[in-house]
């Protein structure tokens, strides 16, 4: 699976490659299994217990790139995977998606594996195991060729994809990243992340108020708009003019699964924002009805909002 290799049912660059992506996702991918709990609690004191067990491509680099692909971006990828059934598995997905896949390249200790425990009320306790990610490098000439006159790169925070910032900034691209549930303003592993970042994205998880973090970030880069997603609370947005927040957006059609929200979120805000030019507010409108229709998937990546479902939704909503 080295990156320049071609596999079978791969093509060459096409008009997409030759003109530039609309978007290039760096992050992580991998299976994803969903272990739905029937109680409010696990019992330590028993060894068995019944549970729902789903697996599917995930994390949030596959969420991103099909969530872009789904909205009628021109998407590629870049990540590692295994040479096993996970890593092939996953392949298979963004490639049905319609997402360039040149830019993965191999982990040679496996495709990495996440463990979800769901609860009944909507809680989530995560295992990761992300294989070599900390070791392996991607391979930069090829990752420079799919950046190159790419409108976005949508950044997560694998330890290798810090190579690929300046990479980006370099060749002019638009740098978006995610850094997820951070703690701390001053986080030494997301530095390059939140400092490369034109578009900051994070949850709230760990954040009851999250404008004291937010201005922290705005006092060290002015320049940045700062998306916070808080769940049912709705969302956060900072700019030089001030924090706002937002109301979370209410659909008539029930939260299953919260997997894969707060990567919809930084989705459709930025599509909207970034690739079609529109004002902060509608971007931050869309960008939550994409992850509160996310929310209506269970155990799955696939089957995110497409372009035409989110005008609807958009237009009633």
């Amino acid at each position: 699976m080295a990156s320049h290799a071609m596999n079978e049912g791969e093509t060459g660059p096409g008009p997409a490659a030759q003109a530039g992506f609309d978007v290039v996702v760096v992050g992580n991918a991998g299976v994803d299994t969903q272990v739905y709990l029937a109680g409010g609690e696990i019992d330590s004191g028993v060894e068995g217990h019944f549970t729902e067990n789903l697996d599917c491509a995930g994390q949030a680099g596959v969420y991103a790139s099909r969530g872009y692909a789904r909205l009628g971006q021109r998407t590629a990828f870049i990540g590692c995977l295994g040479e096993d059934w996970a890593g092939q598995f996953v392949r298979a997905e963004l490639q049905q998606e319609g997402v360039d896949v040149r830019g993965l390249f191999l982990d040679p200790t496996g495709t990495a594996r996440s463990v979800n425990f769901m609860y009944p009320d909507g809680r989530r306790r995560n295992f990761y195991d992300g294989k070599g990610h900390m070791g392996v490098q991607p391979d930069l000439a090829q990752c420079q060729h799919l950046l190159r006159g790419a409108r976005l790169a949508h950044f997560h925070i694998p330890d290798w994809a810090r190579r690929l910032l300046p990479v980006a900034r370099e060749l002019g691209v638009p740098i978006a990243c995610d850094i997820q549930d951070v703690m701390r303003a001053n986080d030494r592993y997301r530095r390059d992340f939140i400092q490369a970042a034109d578009f900051l994205f994070f949850s709230a998880v760990n954040h009851p108020d999250p404008a004291p973090l937010m201005r922290r970030f705005l006092a060290s880069n002015p320049r940045q708009v700062i998306v916070c997603g808080m769940g049912a609370r709705g969302c956060a947005l900072a700019t030089q003019a001030g924090i706002r927040f937002f109301e979370a957006v209410e659909l008539p059609i029930p939260v299953v699964d919260t997997n894969g929200a707060g990567d919809s979120l930084a989705v459709g805000f930025l599509v909207g924002h970034v690739l079609e030019g529109r004002p902060l507010e509608d971007s931050i409108h869309r960008g939550q009805i994409v992850a509160r229709h996310a929310c209506t998937l269970r155990g799955t990546s696939a089957g995110l909002i497409t372009a035409q479902e989110l005008e609807r939704w958009s237009g009633e909503w």
